[in-house]
């Protein structure tokens, strides 16, 4: 399960070297952006789409480290985590809308996942759903309303790849794919990524906790925005929300100690 000087083989990681709280972007170039929020950090290992940095909030350990796109790189990085002491996780990325309840720059905190991938699949049966962390989703919303953020709380859907979505009927299987994605809309979905479910999934069989809050980057209907400037600057919103929230944690946390 580990490499050389007994780091992690994938997040190469080792004992010690992350907190018990950790932040999930995708993107590695983003774990920067919430390094910056913490008290202090320092970078502890980059491999791979692995990017860690390590520091603290109000006195507390704790981490961020990119998973990159999709469910397996995700559920590697999460059961790594884990082995290192990890148990509260909370995914900070950006979606697609699938709905006019969300527009661009809204914020997203996810009540449950569409398993529209396989990852989660190898954890939980299909038919057991894919949830957040109740009291995570709850600090989630409560800092999105501290902080003044306009929010959506919906299902998400959860997907494997992204040109099944942006472009469905010029795939082999378009005609299923087309009617699923209307289903799932027409059944209320808010929103879509890549990561969502298999946290949700993953985080209880390794006795942890797992939520998301994203950014859209998009209207309904709309699955590219030209508009990179405005973008980053919303990306912002999500990291806040998801920074403001784990202090709330960790204050409930110490306090129940």
């Amino acid at each position: 399960m580990t490499a050389e000087k007994n780091k992690m083989m994938h997040i190469a990681c080792g004992e010690g070297d992350v907190g018990e709280y950790v932040f999930l972007p995708g993107a590695p170039e983003r774990t920067i952006q919430i390094a910056k929020y913490f008290d202090s950090y320092e970078k502890i290992a980059q491999n791979r789409e692995h990017t860690t940095y390590t520091g603290y909030l109000d006195g507390v350990k704790v981490s961020v480290t990119s998973t990159g796109m999709g469910g397996p790189s995700t559920a590697i990085c999460m059961e790594e985590l884990t082995k290192l002491g990890a148990h509260t996780f909370i995914r900070v990325g950006t979606c697609a809308s699938t709905s006019k309840k969300v527009g661009i720059g809204d914020v997203v905190i996810p009540n449950g996942a569409v398993k529209m991938e396989g990852t989660s699949s190898h954890y939980i049966p299909m038919e057991y759903p894919a949830v957040p962390d109740y009291f995570l989703l709850k600090k989630l919303e409560e800092a999105a309303i501290k902080l003044g953020y306009k929010y959506n709380i919906g299902v998400t859907i959860t997907k494997d790849s992204f040109f099944t979505q942006t472009e469905p009927e010029t795939k082999p299987v378009g005609y299923e794919l087309v009617n699923k994605w209307n289903a799932y809309e027409k059944s209320g979905a808010t929103s879509t990524s890549m990561e969502d479910a298999p946290i949700f999934s993953i985080a209880p069989t390794l006795n942890s906790r797992g939520a998301s809050v994203m950014l859209s980057a998009t209207n309904y209907n709309k699955f590219a925005n030209q508009d990179r400037t405005s973008l980053a600057e919303y990306e912002t919103r999500a990291i806040e929300v998801a920074v403001e929230a784990m202090r709330q944690i960790i204050k409930a946390d110490h306090s129940n100690k």
